[in-house]
């Protein structure tokens, strides 16, 4: 019963908006906002086709590649930084300029290197996510509690043992904060490094459609890449259940207590 109600709640405002856009949209005769109707055939017609394999796929994967390579990234340096006070102080300033740099801005730098195949795209993928994980983690490594740290120094444990179950055990709330943040980042940055000299993806694509004036065809775009940040924000919260069953659990005893 409780799975039930919050599927209900969940999809309530959903199907409320689109049942309002589809009576709302019904007999309009705007060129720029189609009927919902026109829209609904238009993506049966666009994406469910040969363009889910030339365009939504490999924009997909280089999505699942720059934000697997900003985890990676983010971690390791946050890590890094979080458990060396004198690092940290040493890297702060860049690492604040550098954040403080949109990474949109940084696409026509990465195609003077990188040129304009896929591992610019992928680059500017990286350069947008790592930022969230890197400062949350470095959070993360530096809120570990003492007690926790003196019981392993007292016992003997370094090396890997208080990397995996210390460390990364206590940071993990925040990284994954972080990783929430960046993966949102990510689709936004997906889109972006694909308006600029792309042949195919989501981005080109839905340029394509509004220099063609062909309308429906680029809301039912942007009504896809709604779908899939949908799709991938709850593999994400799997993702999240998994990694963090144990804190969720220690949250639900202290709130028993």
């Amino acid at each position: 019963m409780r799975i039930a109600e919050r599927v209900v709640l969940a999809l309530a405002l959903p199907v409320v908006l689109v049942t309002i856009w589809w009576f709302a949209s019904a007999g309009s005769t705007n060129f720029y906002v189609p009927p919902l109707a026109t829209i609904l055939t238009a993506f049966n017609d666009t994406w469910l086709g040969p363009l889910i394999v030339t365009d939504v796929l490999p924009s997909l994967g280089r999505l699942g590649l720059g934000y697997a390579a900003a985890l990676l990234v983010g971690i390791a340096l946050g890590v890094a930084i979080g458990r060396r006070r004198t690092l940290r102080a040493l890297l702060e300033p860049v690492l604040e300029f550098l954040r403080a740099i949109p990474p949109p801005v940084l696409v026509p730098i990465l195609i003077l290197f990188a040129g304009i195949g896929g591992g610019m795209k992928v680059l500017v993928i990286v350069s947008g996510c790592v930022w969230p994980i890197l400062l949350n983690t470095v959070e993360g490594v530096r809120a570990i509690d003492d007690v926790l740290a003196d019981t392993c120094r007292s016992y003997r444990i370094g090396g890997r043992l208080r990397l995996w179950h210390l460390v990364l055990r206590s940071a993990s709330p925040q990284i994954m904060t972080g990783a929430r943040q960046a993966l949102s980042i990510g689709i936004i940055l997906m889109v972006i490094s694909e308006m600029f000299a792309a042949s195919s993806g989501f981005g080109f694509t839905i340029v394509q459609f509004q220099r063609g004036f062909q309308i429906p065809e680029m809301w039912s775009g942007v009504i896809l890449l709604g779908i899939t940040g949908v799709v991938l924000s709850l593999l994400f919260r799997l993702a999240e259940r998994a990694v963090l069953g144990w804190y969720h659990g220690l949250r639900t005893m202290d709130r028993r207590r």
